[in-house]
């Protein structure tokens, strides 16, 4: 199946904990960094999520967001350093390319962020996803 999500990474999941209604599901990543998805409970028994499952962690790039590093004190989950790979400006919109270990994600962000955060080729950034915006696929 072809999908527009442009993030896709394949991973490995390391714990599943569920409850009555949604469940979070930690992966480690190709590159070895460690994420978590909030899925619903059904979805994880409808793809036969456990310890061990591959699965493709899929994320929108509109659902990335770039900080020029660490941020401590926030509620977001996933914190994937990366760096810069390339940055295509249109009049109002951007569209980032982060090399990260195992892969690269693509963030969808506004032209005033990046030229507030003097995003560049080269720029070492960490792309900030929240858990409920990461979908799993089994692989």
């Amino acid at each position: 199946m072809s999908l527009s999500i442009r993030n896709q990474i394949a991973g490995t999941v390391t714990a599943v904990t569920t409850g009555e209604a949604m469940a979070t599901v930690k992966v480690r990543l190709a590159g070895g960094q460690n994420i978590t998805a909030a899925i619903t409970t059904e979805a994880v028994k409808e793809l036969g999520l456990a310890k061990g499952s591959a699965v493709k962690a899929l994320v929108k790039s509109t659902e990335v967001s770039l900080a020029t590093g660490p941020v401590e004190g926030l509620s977001i989950r996933n914190q994937i350093a990366g760096t810069v790979a390339d940055v295509a400006t249109g009049g109002a919109m951007a569209s980032v390319k982060v090399d990260v270990e195992g892969g690269e994600l693509t963030s969808a962000i506004t032209k005033d962020a990046v030229e507030a955060l003097s995003l560049a080729a080269g720029s070492s950034v960490v792309a900030l996803i929240k858990s409920t915006e990461i979908s799993l696929a089994a692989a």
